[in-house]
């Protein structure tokens, strides 16, 4: 499971790379992402939810997100935060998933993945993954609006190159392509969720 991330940009650069509008104001000056603190996301949704969309092109706009997800009920543990998605038709995350509103970009340049167990320590590897054609790239998020808005990050199982390393799962990193972009933001989920697919481990670099 990933449970840090890098997002080595500016806001400014995080908006233009991902055509975004942000504040001029914005703090975020790159660094890293761990659970429970917040980071930017590029949504193309309205604060609020409510009727059909107007007519055109949504607007994306980069806003901070809290990085975990109050849990269902069911979780019987209130206080652990979902950080990711395992199974997007589950109940809890279907209903968010078909609407694209709820779909946004959680930027970085790295995640840090558990891979298996090195013999030597007897400690789990870790495992920081990039992009070799994007050093800036996007992974495919969901937020829920609770009383703090927040996101969590889709996984997939892990490609070959992170199987060989003891990794099962790894984030659903989007495609370099603009047109993938757009369809993880507004397309239908029927298209949308062809996207949830490893990531080529030809086109990953790991360290």
């Amino acid at each position: 499971m990933t449970v840090l991330y890098r997002l080595g940009a500016t806001a400014g650069e995080i908006a233009a790379r991902f055509g975004a509008r942000t504040a001029a104001e914005d703090p975020w000056a790159g660094g890293t992402v761990s659970p429970g603190s917040f980071a930017p996301v590029v949504t193309a949704g309205r604060e609020f939810i409510a009727g059909p969309r107007p007519p055109g092109e949504a607007e994306r706009r980069l806003v901070p997100r809290l990085w975990g997800v109050p849990p269902p009920p069911s979780a019987g543990d209130p206080g652990r935060s979902v950080l990711t998605v395992r199974n997007p038709d589950a109940p809890f995350w279907i209903g968010n998933l078909r609407n694209s509103e709820f779909r946004c970009l959680v930027p970085a340049t790295a995640v840090m993945l558990w891979g298996g167990t090195d013999p030597t320590t007897g400690k789990r590897r870790q495992v920081w993954l990039s992009c070799a054609d994007q050093p800036l790239f996007a992974c495919a998020g969901v937020w829920k609006d609770s009383e703090v808005a927040s996101f969590a990050l889709l996984t997939c199982p892990a490609n070959a190159a992170l199987r060989e390393l003891g990794v099962e799962r790894m984030p659903v990193i989007l495609p370099a392509d603009p047109a993938a972009l757009r369809v993880w933001l507004l397309g239908g989920w029927d298209r949308a969720s062809t996207l949830v697919a490893p990531y080529a481990s030809g086109l990953t670099q790991l360290g």
